[in-house]
């Protein structure tokens, strides 16, 4: 008799490097054993022909939070997870969402609660910060950051989160002393108001004047000003759901520049486009998002973006609102382009779409969806070694994908609460046949098998842009030290 308590055996290994044949024995919740010819465990399971992987990771999900708007997701962190795991995806990092006036400290407590409760899967998340006030920036974001909680979203748009870049100054302060990642919505606000209010005025209503609104200039000017001013201090940031070929040339640009900027976008910028919401009545209003879908040059971009390393990972950005009063359409038909809630359902056919539009399409190496799917977010937001890659001493999480699997995404048989999917009828080549959560197997055969709450908090460690030492300049060093109190300063 063995020790194995689990065996996965026929499979083919990908890491995000390179791909080979190896069995997995895992003992409890974690990976002891990846060679060839290991003998079954307690429990065996057969996978020849099939893809053995990383189970996923989606590092920008909408879950459970109210949106500055006021107006609540679909999804609460039972749903979530769930639709998660049936994705192929084993970890969700979501967000914590700090409201004008509210404890930062209190928001987390109250959202890990829920967490708790909820999840079927391993979580973590991040905070959204709207407030720049003394007990926020000074005791209730560093005691955060310390106890695992190593990343945070701010917003250039919103009236309701916006920051100011004076404010962004002490936040990327913050962070380069605590060493935590900075994630940005990158968009000029007062260029998407001018729009929107001159749109309006002259009777332009419909939801496709959403995407007119968002002009291409306001996310690359957005982009262009949050990298010049993590440059005062030399500190990361990830720019999130990067849509438009303007402000990936500002990323590209300032990384051969040595910016310490790193970037996301996902699969609806790679996979719609405008015309999607130029629809009958106000059937476009499923498809706002900020930013908005762009145009097949677009997307190219951004294909050969995540190609060729200038954006790390591909994340959902689920955010699901309902077609309804509750989220998408608050004044009925009468609901304009600047009532409609901003966001689509995505998490659990984020990897599916990547998978059959990447992999099976020949767009990207099997290496490069691992990669992209998990590897980049485990070490992006300090979860790596224990999460992201297949190799003894890591979690147990496993997606097996069978390659050939014809599967049409409709909104019936996906698992999330939101009633639509944006991919409504689409066609995918691939599909995770059987997800192992921390050495459990929770989906097998289409069906679900995990107890609400058994999903596990995961504190994360120093993100890895933050981890590597870089050689300050004198510059640097002084502004660096203008952030600190008179007390602090060495």
């Amino acid at each position: 008799m063995n020790d194995f308590d689990l065996t996965i055996r026929g499979g083919m290994v990908a890491s995000d490097v390179d791909t080979f044949r190896a069995d997995v024995g895992i003992v409890g919740d974690r990976i002891v054993a990846m060679e060839n010819g290991l003998p079954a465990g307690r429990r065996d399971i057969d996978a020849t022909g099939r893809y053995v992987l990383p189970g996923g990771i989606d590092t920008h999900c909408h879950v459970e939070q109210r949106s500055g708007m006021g107006r609540m997701g679909a999804d609460d962190w039972y749903t979530a997870s769930v639709c998660a795991a049936f994705g192929g995806t084993t970890t969700i990092v979501p967000f914590a969402a700090q409201h004008r006036g509210t404890s930062l400290a209190q928001v987390a407590a109250d959202y890990a609660a829920l967490a708790r409760e909820k999840s079927v899967i391993d979580y973590s998340y991040h905070l959204i910060l709207s407030e720049t006030d003394p007990q926020t920036l000074n005791t209730d974001l560093p005691e955060l950051i310390r106890s695992g909680i190593t990343s945070f979203k701010v917003y250039m748009t919103y009236e309701q989160l916006k920051i100011d870049d004076y404010q962004m100054l002490d936040v990327l302060a913050v962070a380069a002393r605590e060493r935590a990642l900075v994630m940005v919505h990158a968009e000029n606000n007062d260029v998407i108001k001018w729009v929107s209010q001159r749109l309006l005025e002259r009777g332009y209503t419909a939801p496709k004047f959403h995407g007119t609104s968002h002009v291409q200039l306001a996310e690359s000017e957005a982009t262009h000003r949050v990298i010049q001013l993590s440059r005062l201090f030399d500190v990361p940031i990830l720019v999130v759901h990067v849509s438009a070929r303007e402000a990936l040339a500002t990323i590209q640009a300032a990384q051969k520049m040595g910016a310490q900027v790193y970037g996301e976008t996902c699969p609806h910028y790679l996979l719609l486009t405008e015309d999607d919401m130029d629809l009958p009545g106000t059937e476009g209003a499923k498809y706002c998002c900020s930013p908005p879908l762009r145009d097949a040059d677009a997307q190219q971009a951004l294909w050969d973006a995540l190609k060729q390393g200038t954006l790390q990972t591909l994340s959902s950005d689920h955010a699901p609102y309902r077609y309804d009063a509750t989220g998408k359409l608050p004044k009925g038909d009468a609901t304009t382009f600047k009532d409609v809630a901003n966001g689509m359902p995505g998490l659990e056919a984020r990897l599916p779409l990547l998978f059959s539009e990447g992999v099976s399409k020949k767009r990207l190496t099997l290496p490069e969806f691992v990669a992209l799917s998990a590897t980049n977010h485990a070490r992006m937001y300090g979860l790596f070694p224990r999460k992201g890659l297949l190799q003894p001493g890591a979690d147990a999480d496993v997606a097996i994908w069978n390659p050939l699997c014809e599967f049409t995404l409709t909104a019936a048989t996906l698992h999330d609460n939101v009633g639509y999917t944006p991919y409504e009828g689409m066609s995918v080549t691939g599909w995770p046949e059987t997800v192992v959560s921390a050495g459990r197997v929770i989906v097998e055969r289409g069906e679900l098998h995990a107890e609400r709450g058994s999903g596990r908090f995961i504190p994360r460690k120093t993100p890895m842009p933050c981890a590597i030492e870089r050689e300050l300049t004198p510059s640097t060093r002084f502004f660096r030290s203008l952030s600190y109190g008179a007390h602090e300063q060495k």
